[in-house]
């Protein structure tokens, strides 16, 4: 039986941009994906109401808006557990026990690959899925087939190499400007931007409780 390939974008999403979106996009062309699922990951309870940031609901709410008018993008609550602490390793052994009928394709930057050896079992994430690794912060393409080579060995895991645009963008940049009442437009899809505002997100807004973003 062919199973279906599933790509999985994991991440804060705090807020979810242009850059999470044309990746995932991109993942589904280039590898020929029936669906990517984006899998906003839990805060901890002691940290629900991190100040200047999104809660969980606003989070996912902010997901489910990105992606809506988009057939094969999809929302998974999988790591939004009650102690919002998630393994990759173990979000991975539950979905594929509970689909076996599926392929998983974990999409990650090029930083979170040189740190591979360091997440929580790696060995386990490489049997339970290929590796989809985008290129960010102009990681070196040497440099990153090395440590790609590397792992292949080590672990005998499969790596594949995203061609995707190098979008120099973070949700940290988007808070802060967002503070300081510069626009997120063309970085953040509109509904998202509406959603900021009208819940007066990431600011102290003025007395008439806009946000100029």
């Amino acid at each position: 039986m062919k199973k279906k390939k599933i790509g999985l974008m994991g991440g804060t999403f705090d807020p979810i941009h242009i850059g999470h979106l044309i990746l995932g996009e991109t993942a589904y062309e280039q590898y020929g994906l029936d669906k990517v699922y984006f899998m906003p990951a839990g805060n901890p309870p002691h940290k629900q109401h991190r100040e200047g940031r999104a809660t969980d609901r606003q989070r996912i709410d902010m997901v489910s808006r990105a992606i809506a008018d988009n057939p094969h993008f999809a929302l998974s609550l999988e790591e939004m557990n009650e102690d919002g602490y998630s393994f990759t390793y173990r979000t991975l052994e539950r979905l594929r026990a509970a689909h076996e009928d599926c392929a998983y394709y974990f999409i990650i930057g090029a930083d979170s690959l040189f740190d591979f050896e360091q997440w929580r079992e790696p060995q386990k994430i490489c049997d339970s899925c290929s590796l989809v690794i985008a290129t960010r912060n102009h990681a070196p393409n040497e440099k990153l087939d090395k440590v790609i080579a590397h792992l292949q060995q080590k672990f005998h895991g499969t790596f594949l190499k995203l061609d995707s645009l190098n979008i120099d963008i973070s949700s940290n940049t988007l808070r802060t400007w967002v503070e300081e009442e510069r626009t997120l437009k063309y970085y953040v899809p509109d509904s998202v931007i509406d959603y900021i505002r009208e819940n007066n997100m990431y600011k102290d807004c003025n007395e008439h409780g806009k946000c100029d973003i």
